[in-house]
């Protein structure tokens, strides 16, 4: 890492009380503050640190701390409102991957977590510059630093010497590290959010006179609402709004608010953020919108400088339903239900939409944030929330982007083992960045990469609002189906045709009835009923024969679901049969979930009261209830597979890896596509399997080459090679099958005829034998990492677009589904009869080119296209890597947005 890396090292991250602080590299200007720092430490402080209380240690301290760089040294220091709180700092013997670490933090702040954070930071920059082992000397007594050392989740060991003992701490980033940092990270989450989510007080600042401005329906919603704690309005000009109690500005009021409501103009936010801030406001929520980029930047500064949480800008509002606080503060037409389920939003179109939708259906809202252009509070955060908040048991989000897509994928697949997350899959029409001109880039779309978050991270991913409210019904009110398996029960033959369509297009399976439940069926119908699957119940079905046909189908172990289709008949409603009823209850219903379809439905879904409590989903559509049981399926499924592992890979160098990259990227500053040479160097760092290959710059070379690799037949294939060649069929730069010397001199001076001036070289290598032609690739997306993609190969790859994608670093079931998805994977397993590819072979390659992609941050593409599958091997024949001077970014630190 460099000096100036080195320096540009500022995050703003959340102490175990919520507080923020920033975490910065030392600069030579702060030695002052740093004297200052030791000086107001307590002689108890200081010895701890220096094993003596010496102010001269101290001077030592601060002179070494502020020193001009160095690369065997590094200090991080944690600040907040300019004054330093605390100070890590690291420093290694010559070539070695060892340093020795030491902690300091101020007085009276001790237990607040100043110290973990500061060391979370200090390991992670440690990592990047190749060291492997932090030492640290403490006082036997220092009870504090050892058990924050034992507490980090990193492999720890003490060795007592006399008085002091020698901690040793492998910095090694597994899974155990990552859960405790995300264990803090939460509590950490949560307490800052409690001032936005659960003030004692709140201000609106903005509120006008005259009926119609936003800050006016904020303080009626708010006070019509029922908050029950302290509200007040800031306006100059009036004592009171909607009988609100009101003051000039926020610092003229009786009580600082934990939350300011901002409905102002653009202009004049960054000023108020900062009175709000010295007033010691802990959280804003601002609606407005049209800010610039020096307003943003002053608006988010003030926000970091004070220490103050921020829903917004250009955003709807929150809300928290809990009855001992009804907070609503937001300006849609009616307070949401209290209810269960916690909405995060970035549109605010699309949570009207939701807010009423959930209340409409009885499932109701725990609590709602708007998050606008979401400049701090993200939906990571919300997520923590109602993880914690014992009230949220369902889930929804619509995020139109995302800051730190790893760590939320992380969150995610933690709360969605607890709860249904539900989202809508914005934006999915959005062309996909092209990084550069190749199969890799060009099959991979913002689309493809969230749906590989998505899918990696349990959440259940629809298409539309409608859509997320249909699953939603499904998955509040009824159990997850076992498998995938669906009954359907109809009183009219032709609906029961389209629900069975429905099923078959949502990926669910009709299984045929035994014999001995057709009979117990037929039993209970009337004459003429037809006894399939679906099971034709016939016009004149009455309420107790369907209650007792679907009470004998639910207990029949072969069946997951129910689903019901009802029509309305004449003959129910002379008898006055009601139907549905016969449906929202008895045995069985709580193992097995059971759905209705009325076509005759005004709402696209309704929740119906159950016979014996509860609710059941009603559908207007057939293709709506089975998405909803596909997805509670796909859920049920998800929850019952064991947590995936990254596997351990024999055969990899990865500091050879590095050394590879950095050579080149020195040669070539911008970057750019790897010869060869290089590329079969980095390929082999992973043990990536080549096809044996010769580089060729003259015409005698060629012959040579072709000479010692013919294989058994004797041909050989000639490619040309010129910087930033990519797509060599598509340029006609290829010969196949070339026998003797003759027609390798033959088409090399085709190649060197046609490509005059361009071709450096020709590659030279055996013929492949046949086999199935396949596609992998990586693309380094800048906020999503690395997205692995694979599928069918060849020139067909970009026409036929059979492809399917993961984020790295692909686990065990990663790369098993990975290989399943594309539609061409019957052909890797064996289909009619022949042998199944070396699916070995292929996971190590998938995991292999996971791996290079997530230690080197400098792969920007790669993409191998063919990669030839037979029984016996999987092998590269063609690769392509591009590099880029990017710097390693740690997705899991602790840090705010």
């Amino acid at each position: 890492m460099t000096d100036d890396d080195r320096d540009r090292l500022t995050a703003h991250a959340l102490l175990a009380d919520g507080t923020t602080v920033c975490v910065r590299s030392v600069r030579p200007g702060d030695r002052e503050q740093l004297r200052g720092f030791y000086e107001k430490m307590s002689p108890e402080n200081l010895r701890r640190r220096f094993f003596a209380a010496s102010r001269r240690s101290a001077d030592l301290a601060a002179d070494r701390a502020t020193a001009p760089p160095r690369p065997d040294y590094r200090a991080l220091l944690a600040e907040t409102r300019g004054r330093v709180i605390g100070l890590a700092e690291y420093e290694t013997d010559d070539d070695t991957d060892t340093a020795e670490m030491s902690i300091a933090v101020a007085d009276g702040l001790h237990h607040r977590g100043v110290g973990t954070l500061l060391v979370e930071h200090l390991v992670s920059a440690a990592r990047a510059d190749g060291i492997t082992t932090f030492t640290a000397d403490a006082l036997s007594e220092n009870y504090e630093v050892l058990r924050l050392f034992t507490d980090l989740g990193l492999r720890a060991a003490r060795r007592f010497e006399g008085p002091e003992v020698r901690c040793t701490i492998a910095l090694d980033e597994d899974d155990t590290y990552l859960s405790a940092v995300e264990a803090r990270g939460r509590a950490a989450d949560v307490a800052s959010l409690e001032p936005l989510l659960r003030p004692d007080a709140i201000a609106v600042v903005g509120a006008g006179r005259r009926p119609g401005s936003v800050g006016r329906a904020l303080l009626h919603h708010l006070h019509e609402g029922g908050f029950t704690r302290r509200l007040f309005a800031v306006n100059p000009h009036v004592s009171s709004i909607l009988g609100v109690p009101s003051y000039p500005s926020v610092g003229a009021l009786p009580k600082v608010p934990d939350l300011a409501v901002l409905a102002i103009p653009a202009e004049a936010l960054p000023a108020t953020a900062e009175e709000c801030g010295k007033a010691g406001v802990r959280a804003l929520l601002v609606v407005s919108a049209g800010l610039d980029s020096d307003q943003a930047e002053a608006l988010l500064s003030a926000c970091r400088t004070y220490g103050m949480r921020l829903v917004g800008p250009n955003c709807l509002g929150i809300s928290n339903t809990a009855p001992k606080l009804r907070l609503d503060a937001t300006f849609a037409a009616d307070h949401p239900r209290p209810g269960t389920a916690g909405v995060a939003v970035q549109s605010g179109g699309v949570g009207i939409a939701l807010l009423d939708g959930l209340s409409r259906l009885g499932i109701g809202v725990s609590s709602f944030a708007s998050l606008g252009d979401k400049y701090d509070v993200s939906g990571n955060d919300m997520l923590q929330w109602w993880e914690s908040d014992g009230r949220t048991d369902l889930a929804l989000l619509h995020l139109e982007s995302f800051g730190n897509p790893r760590a939320f994928s992380r969150t995610a697949r933690r709360v969605t083992r607890r709860m249904p997350v539900l989202t809508v899959e914005a934006g999915r029409t959005e062309a996909g960045r092209r990084a550069a001109a190749s199969h890799t880039a060009a099959a991979a779309t913002r689309t493809m990469t969230r749906q590989a978050l998505f899918t990696q991270a349990g959440i259940t991913a629809t298409r539309s609002v409608g859509e997320l409210l249909e699953s939603a019904a499904l998955l509040h009110s009824q159990p997850l189906p076992a498998g995938t398996r669906v009954a359907i029960v109809t009183n009219a033959g032709g609906a029961g045709v389209l629900a069975a369509d429905a099923c078959a297009e949502a990926g669910l399976s009709l299984p045929a009835l035994p014999p001995e439940l057709i009979d117990d069926l037929l039993a209970v119908l009337p004459e003429g009923a037809a006894v399939g699957n679906p099971v034709a119940a016939t016009a004149a079905v009455s309420e107790e024969q369907l209650r007792d046909c679907a009470e004998r189908l639910l207990r029949y172990p072969g069946v997951d679901a129910l689903l019901l289709v009802l029509v309305p008949t004449a003959v129910a409603a002379a008898t006055g049969d009601d139907l549905v009823r016969a449906l929202t209850g008895g045995p069985g219903r709580r193992e097995r979930p059971v759905t209705v379809v009325r076509l005759e439905q005004d709402l696209p879904v309704k929740l119906l009261p159950a016979r014996e409590g509860g609710t059941v989903p009603s559908y207007a559509e057939p293709g709506a209830a089975a998405r909803a049981l596909a997805r509670a399926a796909h859920r049920a499924a998800w929850l019952n597979r064991p947590a995936g592992t990254v596997p351990e890979l024999a055969e990899v160098d990865t500091a050879r890896a590095h050394t590879v990259a950095e050579t080149y990227l020195s040669a070539h500053p911008d970057g750019g596509w790897l010869d060869p040479r290089t590329c079969a160097e980095l390929l082999a760092c992973y043990g990536l399997p080549q096809l044996p290959w010769a580089w060729a710059e003259t015409e005698d070379d060629a012959v040579i080459a072709a000479e010692r690799l013919r294989g058994p037949d004797g041909r050989v294939v000639m490619k040309a090679h010129w910087p930033g060649l990519l797509h060599k069929s598509e340029q006609h730069a290829v010969h196949l099958d070339l026998q003797g010397d003759a027609q390798v001199r033959a088409a090399f001076r085709d190649l060197e005829t046609r490509f005059a001036g361009l071709m450096t070289a020709v590659v030279i290598q055996p013929l492949a034998a046949r086999g199935t032609e396949l596609f992998a690739g990586v693309v380094q997306d800048e906020v999503f990492g690395p997205l692995v993609l694979f599928g069918l190969g060849g020139t067909a790859t970009e026409v036929l677009a059979d492809h399917a994608a993961r984020l790295a670093p692909l686990t065990d079931h990663d790369v098993h589904d990975l290989i399943a998805a594309p539609r061409c994977a019957p052909l890797l397993f064996g289909a009619h009869g022949s042998r199944p590819a070396d699916l070995e072979g292929l996971e190590q390659l998938l995991l292999r080119l996971s791996r290079m992609a997530g230690d080197l941050p400098q792969v920007a593409e790669v993409d191998f296209n063919p990669v030839l599958a037979t029984p016996a091997a999987v092998t590269v024949l063609d690769a392509c890597v591009r590099l880029l001077p990017r710097r390693a970014q740690d997705p899991y630190l602790r840090r705010l947005r």
